[in-house]
């Protein structure tokens, strides 16, 4: 094969489209071969000086979309080609599953299981992309797949076999407007990765940076596309034939498909990368690499080139001094800030994807599957996690409805038990102990049994998840990602004004009319663990929202509250004054000191808010001063003093008119008597009640 037989791949479709997404993982592996020859600086041509909005207003290359029904078109009347990449894909995989019967059969799984890993790796490797995929998605999941599997499916994410450099250096060539060595001072003779959709050089721009050039694989949008076609046309058959299959299978892939073609546009990639710097680039310790775009087109993009090591290579980073689970951490805040905050998130985090710098930050690569989370659904998975934490099986109900789970016109009332009887046993733990992955687990029985469907949004945002969780096993087999999750779900709860996340905090905070505050410390307790959580901040907003229209609901329970607070402190200690001074001047007195059903615990958990407020980082004592003085500044402050003294007054004036004059001493029991004659009886009265003539 060489640059005169292969031409470079055309689009199928020739439309607007945004998105994309390259497999390709970036080491410090440099070849020992010399580069290529470096041209003398006088006759170096300058590269192509444009913007990215330039690049996007010339439309060099029409961007590539996926449209199912386009290609069904072109595929419909090429059966033959549809039946022979069917074999392909069939055959082998047969030979594979009675390989693997066999090994069942005569007992050798053991014995043959290196050879077999080998063997599905070839076998995804020679079907093409969409199966590498697969392979590159169970190849984070150590707790599904065994190690010699896991081992062989890691080398999917970058050590494909390469396609030639001559189809590579003229793909440049026709993307960049010169050959690479009048482009690049410097580039590698070999690539030093390779992956699904296109291979990586290590390079050296002119002014200095050492860069990583990736070049899109030839002929990818026709074979991705004829596998999808063969996919979707399997789905449609099963969704037809399988009635239990409620979940809309086509959908589902023609959302794979669509992310997966915003893939092949280097040019989206890049605007990906930089949306993610601007959204997540201030966590600390994460570093997303820069975009060159002066050298970068459709098919070419030049990035910063970054040295690390993958997070799965745990021997690597103990040597470099190098903490492993403290950069799992960094990625489970940002996963949370990607589809819980801003809705922009990294649809393949497979660990050839996330690296660790030898600074010990955790870097992002691979920015071309990018996909989307709606506000109403970042809500409602907020409003999800505050229903199940607070066992309100009902409210899970309704937000699976507003996510799509379920259609407005479910009935409800056989599932909520089914609810109660999945998540109580996971909910008997801690919030911390809870597994992400037991939880779907169960959840997944309960779609079977019931009508549910699984949005095509809701299948990325699993399978990033299931992937971060799967990384973290690996490196901490008792990592738990809700665990990590819930200070960021309880600092949303107290800082978030959106009106869904409200009505979520009064649900947690009040039942049947008691404000729960062991819920509101364990709030702050968690809260205050997120890395990114501003006391002050919180405070102001709590401040600000109490007296908004909005919080009405919480100062009237509040009122209430201190109202049954102050009136059981005042009747305990009215009793308890009373007890002594007739015990001091000796009256008549009960055996023991009085006292009441309940004891106040309001005062009790506000020291003990007050205390972990202490302990919070960011703890300002002169600014709580200026909160509380803002606070009793307020006029709704004087109104709420004043409808506490109203309903003191009509407390008290109520048990005096009930104990002075509703509540009599009872009459000693009259004698009744009787005479020995069959007359009736007469009354006999005490003698101590006096008796009219």
């Amino acid at each position: 094969m060489n640059s005169q037989t292969v031409s470079p791949a055309s689009p199928i479709l020739n439309s607007q489209g945004n998105l994309t997404r390259s497999t390709i993982t970036i080491k410090d592996t440099t070849p020992v071969e010399k580069p290529i020859a470096i041209a003398e600086p006088a006759t170096i041509s300058p590269a192509p000086q444009k913007s990215a909005q330039t690049v996007a207003a010339e439309e060099l290359e029409p961007a590539i979309v996926y449209d199912p029904e386009a290609i069904a078109q072109q595929y419909r009347r090429r059966p033959f080609l549809i039946l022979r990449r069917c074999l392909t894909i069939i055959w082998p995989s047969l030979i594979f599953a009675l390989s693997l019967w066999w090994d069942r059969r005569f007992g050798k799984i053991n014995q043959n299981q290196q050879k077999r890993a080998i063997q599905l790796k070839q076998l995804l490797t020679n079907l093409g992309p969409a199966y590498i995929k697969i392979g590159q998605a169970l190849s984070s999941r150590p707790d599904l797949v065994p190690p010699l599997y896991l081992e062989e499916l890691t080398h999917l994410q970058d050590q494909l076999p390469p396609f030639p450099n001559e189809v590579a250096y003229r793909f440049i060539e026709e993307e960049l407007g010169a050959p690479p060595q009048e482009i690049y001072a410097e580039l590698s003779p070999q690539p030093l990765a390779a992956a699904s959709l296109g291979q990586v050089y290590k390079g050296k721009l002119k002014t200095g940076e050492t860069v990583a050039v990736k070049v899109q694989r030839p002929d990818l949008q026709q074979k991705i596309a004829l596998d999808l076609y063969i996919m979707r046309g399997l789905a449609a058959y099963a969704k037809k034939t399988f009635k239990y299959l409620r979940s809309d299978l086509v959908a589902i892939l023609d959302e794979f498909g669509t992310r997966i073609f915003e893939e092949m546009d280097y040019i989206q990639e890049g605007k990906n990368a930089e949306r993610f710097e601007e959204l997540y680039g201030n966590i600390p310790d994460l570093y997303i690499p820069r975009i060159y775009w002066d050298y970068t087109r459709r098919r070419v993009l030049t990035m910063e080139w970054i040295v690390g090591t993958k997070l799965t290579n745990l021997e690597a980073m103990q040597k470099q001094g190098i903490d492993a689970s403290h950069l799992i951490e960094v990625g489970v805040q940002c996963s949370l800030r990607q589809l819980l905050e801003h809705g922009f998130f990294h649809a393949d985090p497979h660990p050839g994807n996330l690296l660790a710098s030898p600074e010990g930050k955790l870097v992002y690569l691979d920015f071309g599957m990018m996909s989307e989370v709606k506000r109403q659904q970042r809500y409602g998975l907020i409003e999800a996690v505050v229903h199940l934490v607070n066992r309100d099986f009902e409210g899970l109900g309704q937000d699976y409805i507003k996510l799509e789970f379920l259609t407005p016109d479910t009935d409800l009332t056989p599932i909520i038990p089914a609810f109660a009887a999945v998540f109580n046993d996971a909910l008997s733990a801690t919030v911390a102990e809870m597994n992400f992955k037991s939880i779907t687990d169960q959840l997944s029985a309960l779609m079977y049994e019931f009508p549910f469907r699984v949005p095509a949004y809701y299948a990325l945002i699993i399978r990033s998840l299931v992937t971060l969780e799967g990384i973290a096993i690996n490196i901490d087999p008792n990592f738990k990602v809700l665990s990590k999750a819930y200070p960021y779900v309880a600092k949303r709860l107290l800082t978030d004004s959106a009106p869904e996340l409200r009505a979520s905090l009064q649900d947690l905070l009040f039942k049947e009319g008691d404000f729960r505050w062991n819920r509101l410390e364990n709030l702050i307790r968690n809260a205050r663990n997120s890395p990114d959580f501003d006391l002050n901040q919180t405070l102001n907003q709590t401040v600000d929202f109490l007296y908004s229209e909005r919080g009405a609901f919480i100062r009237k329970k509040l009122v209430n509250e201190i109202v049954n607070s102050l009136d059981l402190f005042g009747r305990k200690t009215w009793d308890n004054l009373t007890f002594t001074f007739r015990q001091t001047f000796g009256l008549t007195v009960n055996q023991v000191p009085p006292t009441t059903e309940e004891t106040p615990k309001s005062l009790e958990h506000i020291q003990q808010i007050w205390a972990i407020l202490q302990e919070t980082p960011g703890f300002d004592q002169m600014e709580m001063i200026s909160i509380i003085t803002k606070f009793l500044l307020k006029p709704e402050t004087q109104q709420m003093g004043q409808q506490v003294i109203g309903g003191l007054t009509q407390r008290t004036l109520a048990r005096l008119i009930r104990e002075l004059l509703i509540e009599e001493k009872a009459l000693p029991k009259p004698e009744v008597t009787y005479r020995q004659d069959d007359t009736p009886p007469r009354l006999a009265l005490p003698k101590n009640v006096l008796m009219s003539p």
